[in-house]
């Protein structure tokens, strides 16, 4: 998948340095088309895929701030073990 994702951002990055190439040269219709189809298929179609992958074997529950989470991280500030503490008494 990551070489998927690699080979479809280099594609659509040439897409656009093609389109720039084109206004250099004058043609300005050709290379915002070029632009276009580049920025439009980095959006639509690189990010989907790209937050697929880096996303499709976490748990959502792990990051959602629940009571039970709120409840861990009173307790972790108010030890004496935390670096907040331990920082204080210096």
């Amino acid at each position: 998948m990551k070489y998927v994702i690699r080979i479809l951002f280099f594609a659509f990055l040439g897409m656009v340095c093609y389109g720039y190439y084109f206004k250099n040269i004058g043609n300005h219709a050709e290379g915002d088309k070029w632009i276009g189809l580049g920025i439009i298929g980095g959006a639509f179609i690189l990010m989907p895929i790209f937050i697929y992958h880096r996303w499709k074997d976490r748990k959502v529950k792990d990051y959602m701030l629940t009571e039970d989470a709120i409840k861990r991280m009173n307790d972790f500030n108010n030890s004496t073990d935390s670096p907040k503490k331990s920082s204080e008494k210096l």
